[in-house]
């Protein structure tokens, strides 16, 4: 689908729910936070862990934050989340209890991570490394990110991993990891059984998120503009986000 053709808004949120259960599964950077030139230089707005709390509690605990971001880095930024949580690319998955949901991330081998590190030192780049992987940002020097996005596939590729790309990132991932499985995992547990799933998200991770809300009979909605997407909705930006949800 072309992002011209997703120009409509979601329903308001209010008249969603007149319509039965719904499930919400929100990203994290570039939905709720702005993207930064950083992971660690975001600015979450005042208290978004505790306006994230009263929206679980209008939704009876279906709410969900969907990120290739740690769980616990989420929680460094936030505090303890008062939502369901998969980080790591949907592969660390929690309840709202806190209590895990699955055997969680597997983390790369010590002589793959040592690669990534010394390309990323070679080639001005920076390297995070993640319970479920590791990443390549190229934010400072965007003119690298072809080369390095080929490094990471050419690495991938000979080690039997996966990639995950986004907006100035390049991840090694688990094959299984995706957000996609993410929302089916939750989607099969309470509260979230039976409701109509709507995923909320910015980068081109999140469009197996959109599809797999599709297939369960509700829709993906894009925060921002891109082609090929197969979000039905569309939301402006961050600030669109927090008005659309009420935060």
């Amino acid at each position: 689908m072309d992002s011209s053709l997703v120009s409509r808004r979601p329903p308001p949120l209010v008249s969603m729910l007149q319509g039965g259960p719904v499930a919400l599964f929100l990203d994290f950077d570039g939905t709720l936070v702005e993207l930064a030139s950083g992971p660690d230089a975001i600015e979450p707005a005042p208290d978004l862990a505790g306006r994230l709390q009263k929206l679980a509690e209008r939704l009876e605990g279906r709410c969900a934050l969907i990120s290739g971001r740690a769980v616990k880095d989420i929680e460094r930024h936030l505090g303890a989340l008062p939502t369901a949580a998969a980080g790591s690319h949907g592969s660390d998955r929690r309840g709202a209890n806190g209590e895990a949901l699955g055997p969680g991330p597997t983390g790369l081998p010590l002589a793959i991570e040592a690669r990534l590190r010394a390309y990323a030192a070679h080639n001005g780049l920076e390297y995070e490394h993640k319970p479920h992987g590791g990443a390549l940002h190229y934010r400072q020097s965007p003119e690298r990110g072809e080369e390095a996005r080929e490094f990471a596939r050419d690495l991938a590729g000979a080690c039997g991993w996966a990639v995950q790309e986004g907006k100035c990132v390049i991840e090694l991932v688990a094959e299984n990891a995706g957000k996609g499985e993410a929302v089916l995992a939750f989607m099969n547990e309470p509260p979230f059984v039976g409701a109509r799933p709507y995923f909320i998200g910015d980068d081109l991770t999140d469009e197996a998120g959109f599809k797999m809300c599709e297939g369960l009979g509700g829709a993906g909605v894009l925060v921002g503009e891109r082609e090929n997407t197969c979000a039905r909705f569309r939301l402006e930006d961050v600030d669109a986000v927090h008005a659309w949800l009420d935060l």
